[in-house]
């Protein structure tokens, strides 16, 4: 009896706890919509803490939490969008109207990042979640961010998007799949180096972000069963604490981003790219 009960406390051991979920949340929550990735961060900081990697389903289940903060954020100009792509379907005079269009924006956009994650699903799962990939990653998008805000002339609005903007937007998404390039620092850097102001560029990130995040989370979500360590109670807790922190992070960023730079992220992205190629040189942290 005495061996079942720890064999059974063993097991209740390597299952992810509520803590543990309340942690990811957060680092989730705060990393999503900053140009820094929230993959990595999850990943660094289960590494950092001893824990094992809560792996590719439980990161697009916990986005979900993310991107509802974005639709509650975004819901009136959510539901205006809707609203008129899906009448303008019907009624041709529509189909001029700037939100008609950033419907169609938004589906071109998500098509290469939809691509990509079909081909290249079972490397996203394994060997594409290697710390090392993730540091070079961290450090090169940051360069590239870096460059895009310094020398991009900011002039462009909402109302000079176009589809060919928006295949190039989707591309950048689609980067986004290397762990440490980061979704929102992906599709901003495009924006950026094509001249658009950077509050519009956060906000069409933020907007593109939607389908691609439910799907991935719909496609992957039956995973989280066959974990060993990633449970669905822990799993929803992190999803609600991501929505929260996320919600609070988009309401800041898009006020921040109307008078300063994205110089602050771009120095952080490169320490943390230094600081784990260092930890993994020196073996204090193990690439998987």
């Amino acid at each position: 009896m005495c061996v079942l009960v720890l064999v059974e406390r063993g097991v209740m051991s390597e299952q992810l706890s509520w803590l543990q979920a309340i942690i990811l949340g957060i680092s989730q929550g705060l990393t999503e919509f900053l140009p820094i990735s929230s993959t990595a961060h999850t990943l660094v900081v289960s590494k950092l803490l001893g824990w094992p990697d809560p792996g590719a389903a439980f990161t697009a289940v916990t986005q979900i939490g993310t991107e509802m903060a974005v639709v509650i954020y975004f819901r009136h100009d959510i539901a205006r969008i809707l609203k008129t792509w899906t009448s303008s379907i019907f009624k041709p005079e529509l189909r001029n109207n700037p939100d008609a269009k950033m419907g169609w924006y938004v589906i071109i956009g998500t098509i290469p990042i939809g691509v990509a994650g079909l081909a290249f699903k079972s490397s996203i799962e394994t060997t594409a979640r290697n710390l090392w990939l993730v540091a070079f990653a961290l450090i090169f998008m940051g360069i590239l961010l870096g460059v895009a805000d310094r020398f991009a002339k900011h002039t462009k609005s909402e109302s000079d998007l176009n589809t060919g903007n928006a295949v190039l937007f989707g591309l950048g998404q689609a980067l986004a799949l290397i762990p440490g390039v980061s979704r929102s620092g992906a599709t901003i850097t495009a924006g950026l180096f094509m001249g658009y102001k950077r509050d519009v560029v956060a906000r069409y990130s933020f907007l593109l972000a939607i389908p691609a995040v439910f799907a991935s989370a719909a496609l992957t979500a039956g995973d989280i069963a066959d974990d060993d360590f990633v449970n669905w109670p822990a799993t929803i807790v992190a999803t609600v604490v991501a929505f929260i922190v996320g919600y609070f992070v988009i309401a800041g960023l898009m006020k921040y981003l109307q008078t300063r730079t994205f110089l602050p992220f771009v120095i952080y992205r490169l320490s943390l790219g230094t600081l784990l190629i260092v930890l993994l040189a020196t073996g204090v942290l193990s690439a998987t």
